[in-house]
C-alpha cells in the first residue's frame, strides 16, 4: 500500500471521508435501490485501489509516495462504468435481460469493468481469486468445448450475454455479496474506527490481560480472549494476528511457550474471531443475505459452536501450561482488575449492538447505535475524547479498509454470475451426489475438501461465497438444514486460514514468532480441531446450532462440553496427570461419540469422558 503525502494525500483523505459519510447517510436514512447502491459503492472504491496499491508489491520505483501516470488513468477509467450506470439507471432498469441487445458502449464498459476489477483484485486480494474468477467466466463461454469431460459440458453463453449478466444485472458483479460490502460491512468498518478512537479496542486487551494474565499460561490466554473480542470486530484473521499477536506472541515466548506453539495459539484464536458473534466478519452478513433471514438468526446459530471452539483452545492452552510448568505474568505488569471492572462501561457499545441485533433491529441500525454510544463514552476521558477531528478520523480510518472486502466480493460475484449463467452449480450438485452414492457423510467430506481448497489464499468472505455457490445446493439436496449447510461451508472457509499447505493466519503468526510456518500451521490445526469436527456434528444435530427443541438444545450443550474437554485431554496428553497414548485414544473416542446425534450415546459418552478424567491421576497411568 502506498504511503502518499502532500496534496494527493489530502485529496485522498477527503475522498475516503466523503465515501464514509455517504454510507453513514444511507445507513441512517435508507439505501438506494440495491443495484444502484452497489454501483455507487464499487465506483467509489475501485479508483482507490489503483491510487493506493501499486501494480507490483516488488516495484522499487518509489511506489509508496507517488502515483504513476498509468494508475491515474486506470483510476479514472475504472469509474466510468459506474458513472454510466448512475446516469442511465432508469434505462437499465427498463431493459429486458436476454431480449434487448447491448449497445456498443455497454459492451465496452462492461468488458472494461471486468478487466479492471480483476486487476484491482490481483493487487489487493491476490492472484488465486483472480484465477478462480477467470476460470469460471471462461467456462461459461466455452462450456461445450471438446476438451472438457462430458459431465462438465453444457450450453455456452454468448460473450454479449456474459457482459450483460455481469454488468447490467444484480446477479453478477453487483450481486448480493457486493451488496453486503456496500451496506453492512462499510458501516461496521466505521464502527470499528470509532471503537479504536474511543479506546474500546484498547480496553478489550486490558480486559483480557487483567482477567487471564496471572493464570498459568497467562499470555496465551490473553491471546485467546483478546483475539476473540477483537476478531469478531475485524473480520480478518491475518489483520487480527498482526493486531494482537505482535503483543501476545512475545509474551508467550517469554514465559516458556515454544515459538511454533505461541504462533499457533495466536493464529487459531485470530481465525476463530470470525466465528464469534456478534459480528463474525463480512461472511456472516453475506450468509444472512443468501439465506434471506435476519442477521440475529445467524448470531443465534453461531453461539454454541464458537463457544466450544474457544473453550477447547483455552482448555488446551491451560493444560499445556500446567503440563509444562508455565506460569503467568506478575500482577504488577498487568492492568488492575478493580480498575478494569470500574471501566466495564467501555463494553457498552458491543452490548448495545448485541441487544439490538437480537431484538430484531437491522445490523446497520445496531452499528449506528454502537457508533453513537462509542462516541459518548469517549467524552469523560480527556485522553480519548472524540471531538470533530477525531470523529472524522474514525470515519476515515474505518472506511479506508473497505477496498479488500469490496473487490473480493465483486470478484466473487463473477463466480456467482457464472454459476447462474452456465448451470455448473447443478452439475456440481450432480457430481457430489453421484460420488457420495447416497452417503450423506461422504458428501460432507467432499464439500469440506472443496471449501478448504477454495479457501487457500482467499479471504474468508470470498472463499465462503464460492463454497456456498457450489456446495450448499448439494447439501440442501441431501436434506441438511440450509443454515447448517451454510455454516458448514463458512467454518471450512475459515479454518483454511490455519490449514497447511496454505495457511495465511498461521504464516502471519509464524513471521512474528520466528517459527517454521508449516509447523505453526499444523499445531494451529490441532488446537482448532473442533472447528473441523463440530460442523459435521451440527449438520446431523440441529441442537448444536440451537435450531432444535429446548431439550435438544440442552443436550447439545452437554455433548459439546463433553467433546471439547475430551478432545483437549487427548491432544495435550494431560488431564489430572500425564496420559499414556492408549488413554488419550479413549478420550478421542468418547469426545467424538459425545457429538453423536443419538441422545443416549451422547450422554453415555459424556459420562465416560468425566470418568476417564476422574481416574486419570492413578499412578499406573502416569508416564515416567
Amino acid at each position: 500500500m502506498r504511503k502518499l503525502d502532500g496534496n494527493v494525500a489530502k485529496v485522498l483523505y477527503v475522498y475516503i471521508l466523503a465515501m464514509g459519510i455517504f454510507h453513514l447517510y444511507t445507513a441512517v436514512f435508507g439505501s438506494f435501490e440495491a443495484y444502484l447502491q452497489r454501483a455507487i459503492h464499487l465506483t467509489w472504491v475501485l479508483p482507490m485501489t489503483f491510487v493506493l496499491y501499486p501494480i507490483s508489491s516488488k516495484k522499487v520505483l518509489n511506489p509508496e509516495t507517488r502515483v504513476p501516470w498509468y494508475d491515474w488513468i486506470l483510476a479514472a477509467v475504472s469509474a466510468t462504468p459506474g458513472l454510466y450506470i448512475m446516469l442511465n439507471y432508469d434505462q437499465i432498469m427498463m431493459r429486458m435481460q436476454g431480449v434487448d441487445e447491448l449497445t456498443m458502449i455497454q459492451l465496452v464498459l462492461g468488458t472494461l469493468l471486468i478487466i479492471l476489477l480483476l486487476e484491482a483484485t490481483r493487487r489487493i486480494v491476490g492472484l488465486p481469486l483472480v484465477i478462480v474468477a477467470v476460470a469460471f467466466t471462461v467456462y461459461t463461454y466455452v462450456c461445450d468445448a471438446s476438451f472438457l469431460p462430458a459431465a462438465l459440458r453444457g450450453v455456452p453463453t454468448e460473450f454479449e450475454r456474459i457482459i450483460e449478466g455481469m454488468f447490467l444485472t444484480d446477479e453478477g458483479i453487483f450481486s448480493s455479496s457486493l451488496g453486503v460490502s456496500a451496506t453492512f460491512v462499510m458501516i461496521f468498518l466505521i464502527f470499528g474506527g470509532f471503537l479504536e478512537k474511543s479506546g474500546v479496542g484498547e480496553y478489550f486487551m486490558e480486559f483480557a490481560q487483567a482477567f487471564t494474565g496471572t493464570a498459568a499460561g497467562g499470555p496465551a490466554k490473553i491471546a485467546v480472549v483478546s483475539s476473540a473480542l477483537f476478531g469478531s470486530i475485524s473480520g480478518s484473521a491475518v489483520a487480527n494476528v498482526y493486531g494482537t499477536g505482535s503483543f501476545t506472541i512475545p509474551l508467550m515466548k517469554r514465559i516458556g511457550y515454544q515459538p511454533h506453539f505461541a504462533g499457533a495459539v495466536e493464529a487459531v484464536a485470530s481465525a476463530g474471531g470470525q466465528l464469534m458473534p456478534p459480528i463474525m466478519g463480512a461472511g456472516a452478513f453475506v450468509m444472512a443475505a443468501l439465506l434471506g433471514v435476519p442477521f440475529n438468526k445467524i448470531i443465534i446459530a453461531a453461539i454454541l459452536p464458537s463457544f466450544f471452539y474457544y473453550g477447547a483452545v483455552l482448555l488446551m492452552v491451560h493444560l499445556t501450561a500446567i503440563r509444562d510448568g508455565l506460569k503467568g505474568l506478575p500482577a504488577s505488569e498487568l492492568p488492575s482488575k478493580k480498575v478494569v471492572i470500574k471501566r466495564l462501561y467501555m463494553m457498552s457499545p458491543i452490548v448495545l449492538l448485541v441487544y439490538m441485533l437480537l431484538a430484531g433491529y437491522t445490523p446497520m441500525y445496531g452499528a449506528i447505535a454502537g457508533i453513537i454510544l462509542a462516541w459518548a463514552i469517549s467524552l469523560p476521558n480527556p485522553a480519548r475524547r472524540m471531538g470533530p477531528k477525531q470523529i472524522l478520523a474514525a470515519i476515515h480510518d474505518g472506511s479506508q479498509n473497505i477496498p479488500i472486502i469490496c473487490t473480493a466480493c465483486a470478484s466473487a460475484g463473477l463466480v456467482v454470475g457464472s454459476v447462474a449463467l452456465s448451470g455448473i452449480g447443478f452439475k456440481f450438485v450432480g457430481a457430489v451426489l453421484q460420488l457420495a452414492r447416497g452417503n450423506s457423510f461422504l458428501a460432507l467430506v467432499l464439500i469440506a475438501l472443496v471449501s478448504l481448497i477454495l479457501g487457500m489464499g482467499l479471504p474468508t468472505t470470498s472463499a465462503y461465497i464460492l463454497g456456498a455457490a457450489l456446495g450448499v445446493p448439494a447439501l440442501a439436496k441431501i436434506g441438511f438444514l440450509p443454515i447448517a449447510a451454510h455454516l458448514f461451508v463458512f467454518y471450512y472457509a475459515i479454518v483454511s486460514n490455519i490449514t497447511p499447505p496454505v495457511a495465511l493466519a498461521a504464516y502471519a503468526a509464524a513471521s512474528i514468532a520466528g517459527s517454521p510456518p508449516n509447523k505453526t500451521g499444523f499445531t494451529a490445526s490441532k488446537l482448532g480441531i473442533l472447528a473441523f469436527v463440530v460442523p459435521f456434528a451440527f449438520c446431523y444435530d440441529p441442537g448444536l446450532i440451537l435450531q432444535g427443541t429446548l431439550t435438544e438444545n440442552l443436550l447439545a450443550i452437554i455433548s459439546g462440553i463433553g467433546a471439547l474437554t475430551g478432545m483437549a485431554f487427548a491432544l495435550t496428553g494431560f488431564a489430572r496427570a500425564p496420559l499414556p497414548k492408549w488413554y488419550r485414544g479413549l478420550f478421542v473416542l468418547t469426545a467424538l461419540a459425545a457429538l453423536h446425534s443419538q441422545p443416549i450415546i451422547s450422554l453415555v459418552s459424556v459420562g465416560l469422558t468425566f470418568l476417564l478424567f476422574f481416574f486419570s491421576e492413578q499412578k499406573k497411568l502416569k508416564i515416567s
